[in-house]
């Protein structure tokens, strides 16, 4: 089983209280089903990706006041992420086992 979260399910941001709980209970359910599914042999992770390309983030950073410049010039990559990558991500996770 894969969930998707988020890195709002490991950090917190302002103004995105619903969101930030709803993540959180996403890594929550995470653990605690890796622990009970773990006795039968199977497999619970959970997906978090940083800053993805999309319309509501787009409204995020503008309601934040941040750029896609600044929140670049700090991420590892140097980029943000595009959601085919999650997607792929998923595909080949799914088909390998992971």
């Amino acid at each position: 089983m894969v969930n998707t979260s988020s890195v709002g399910g490991l950090i917190a941001f302002p103004e995105a209280s619903p969101y930030i709980a709803s993540k959180h209970a996403v890594m929550g359910l995470t653990r605690s089903a890796a622990l009970d599914y773990a006795k039968r042999g199977n497999r619970v992770n959970a997906v978090s990706p940083g800053f993805i390309d999309t319309e509501m983030n787009d409204r995020t950073l503008e309601l934040l006041g941040i750029t896609v410049d600044a929140l670049v010039s700090r991420s590892p990559m140097a980029r943000v992420g595009e959601a085919a990558e999650i997607a792929q991500f998923l595909q080949n996770g799914s088909r390998t086992g992971v």
